[in-house]
């Protein structure tokens, strides 16, 4: 009995240990900041090697965000544009939005339309490029299986499926649990994301609903996304033209985007109009 003892406190203390070396922060080493994925505009920073022209982050790698937005604000709509510009680094749709992918690949989940509607949307994000980056965007619809098999099947992507992966778009994170006021699996959900984005060093993009009634992201899964995320971007319909969408950058762990809108063209893309913000909710 007492060397099952001694060998389960060596096993647990060699679990310490490797959790010790992952996760130690030493105030005096040098920690770059981490490399950006998607930006929208500069700022002029001061750093150690003086004044820098840098990148404002959306989203960095080894960091989720989510776009939070209540019912038909185009939020996927939204999150195409965000992967059609990450894989073409720029394109005439996204305006400042600038993608830094150093061909890493991008991969697509939507748990919410079938397959037809699926097929469309992920058919848009390549024909906004002018070059055809099918090869690096792997699309997939994962209405019909259950939520436990949408998490497995999403590490197995990461794992063995996407080459090189660097941008995860999940298109409702909120079909990754039974319910979204589960308060345990809401956190694990959350940790997965947290796991995910550091051990694959991608970014996370993930899409939720807004509460009815007011502007918080629905549940406890909402809750915990709100604590953990790098970035937390709102949509909500324009004051002044309803066909355009504003997008905030609501809460960040850097600096803030520029407000700005979009609309659907009459092609069915997104497309971002000019340097536009809402005057009436800036």
């Amino acid at each position: 009995m007492q060397l099952r003892l001694d060998e389960q406190q060596t096993e647990q203390y060699l679990i310490m240990q490797s959790i010790e070396e992952d996760c130690v922060v030493d105030p005096k080493e040098k920690i770059e900041y981490p490399p950006v994925a998607l930006s929208l505009g500069e700022k002029l920073i001061q750093t150690s090697k003086g004044d820098m022209l840098l990148p404002i982050p959306i989203g960095t790698y080894g960091n989720f965000s989510f776009v939070q937005a209540p019912p038909k604000t185009f939020k996927s709509f939204f999150v195409s544009l965000l992967a059609s510009v990450y894989l073409g680094k720029q394109n005439k749709f996204g305006g400042k939005i600038k993608g830094h992918r150093d061909n890493k690949s991008v991969i697509h989940i939507d748990t919410e339309q079938g397959k037809w509607h699926c097929q469309k949307l992920f058919k848009r994000v390549l024909d906004m490029n002018p070059i055809d980056y099918s090869k690096n965007y792997y699309t997939f619809g994962l209405r019909t299986i259950g939520f436990k098999d949408r998490i497995n099947f999403i590490e197995y992507c990461l794992e063995h499926k996407a080459t090189n992966p660097g941008l995860l778009i999940i298109d409702g994170i909120a079909d990754l649990v039974s319910d979204v006021n589960n308060i345990e699996e809401s956190n694990s959900c959350v940790q997965k994301l947290m796991e995910w984005s550091a051990n694959y060093n991608i970014h996370i993009i993930c899409v939720i609903h807004s509460n009815f009634g007011n502007d918080k992201p629905t549940g406890h899964l909402g809750s915990f996304l709100e604590k953990k995320a790098e970035t937390q971007i709102q949509l909500e319909a324009n004051t002044v033209n309803k066909e355009w969408t504003t997008v905030k950058c609501r809460r960040s762990r850097g600096y803030s985007f520029e407000t700005f809108s979009f609309q659907v063209n009459s092609l069915g893309y997104p497309v971002i109009v000019g340097d536009l913000y809402d005057p009436l909710k800036s």
